[in-house]
């Protein structure tokens, strides 16, 4: 399956998610990580923010994309309950020359039994004096201190993924811009029982039909029947007046036994007006400030967001990965 946007023709159910920094496991591990692309040490590089959760350890992981053929720099902090000295702290190290320091403080986060706290933290990476990356809302304290300014360019919130647990229902909030709103996702995957009698085509799913349902923000938005026979596909949905590709791949949710997962994307298509509204900040956007070429061809090592290309509205994809154990 190929789209239009770049999204590789993932809807392979062999694609591992164990690939990720934070391998999810059969203890129900939560992962939320999300990639930004920005400016450091004069280079458009890749940011990613791992948050990870599961019953003994919660954790954050930064990762700052190297020169290529050096990888990337990382900085690892576990928020187990006995660690209360790294709950705050920073860490450096130099790419392409140029000092770059992750500074964070999570003594007061709340997190709300979410992977990815909601208030009260911040997590930040500095340049050349300048926070190119902040995340949390203790922006001031940030700028305090790490002894930096605001940034002259914002970042790029390229994708998102996320990992959540269920039996038949799974729910998250997520934002699909960094600047707009959190929305509540819900997905559904169910048994109808039917009276037809022609049962040559549900033998194998034991004389039942399954079906899925997507809600936002309450609102049914998707609606798929027959999922055994439409288990991979694409629809186009509305959120508040934008439109938004959904992708699926519930293969393994139907024919695999014991924990496995389905794959949701969801690509949002943000007209200009939209993305104008959306950008109140009076920093300039990083592709204005940034030559353009191709993320790839500038980072060599763009991996899965090889191809995703704004095309004159949003670059951003959301993946859920959606473990399902009966």
């Amino acid at each position: 399956m190929q789209d239009p946007f770049g999204i590789p023709a993932c809807f392979s159910s062999g694609e591992k998610p164990s690939d990720d920094p934070t391998a999810v496991t059969r203890s129900g591990q939560s992962v939320f990580m999300s990639v930004f692309r920005t400016k450091i040490a004069d280079h458009c590089r890749l940011i990613t923010v791992t948050w990870y959760k599961n019953v003994l350890l919660h954790g954050l992981s930064v990762s700052v994309e190297g020169p290529e053929g050096e990888g990337q720099y990382t900085c690892k902090v576990e928020l187990k309950l006995w660690y209360f000295w790294r709950k705050q702290g920073s860490k450096r190290f130099i790419v392409d020359g140029k000092a770059v320091e992750i500074s964070w403080d999570l003594k007061a986060a709340k997190f709300n039994g979410e992977t990815e706290p909601s208030s009260e933290y911040y997590v930040a990476v500095v340049c050349d004096e300048e926070a190119v990356l902040l995340l949390g809302d203790l922006k001031k304290d940030a700028y305090r201190k790490a002894g930096c300014r605001p940034a002259l360019i914002d970042p790029i919130l390229v994708s998102r993924k996320k990992h959540i647990f269920g039996k038949n229902k799974f729910s998250t909030r997520v934002k699909f811009h960094e600047k707009g709103r959190f929305h509540e996702i819900s997905i559904e995957c169910k048994n109808r029982s039917t009276t037809s009698g022609n049962m040559s085509n549900i033998n194998s799913l034991g004389g039942v039909e399954p079906e899925m349902e997507i809600r936002i923000d309450g609102h049914s938005v998707l609606r798929v029947k027959h999922l055994q026979w439409k288990f991979r596909g694409n629809e186009s949905i509305h959120v508040n007046k934008t439109r938004v590709e959904v992708y699926w791949d519930v293969h393994d949710w139907l024919f695999i036994r014991g924990l496995r997962h389905a794959l949701f994307i969801f690509k949002p298509i943000l007209s200009p007006t939209s993305l104008s509204s959306l950008s109140t900040s009076s920093s300039p956007p990083l592709s204005s400030s940034l030559p353009s070429t191709p993320l790839s061809s500038q980072t060599g090592s763009s991996g899965s967001l090889e191809g995703l290309n704004p095309g004159g509205s949003s670059e951003f994809c959301l993946f859920l990965y959606a473990w399902k154990d009966e």
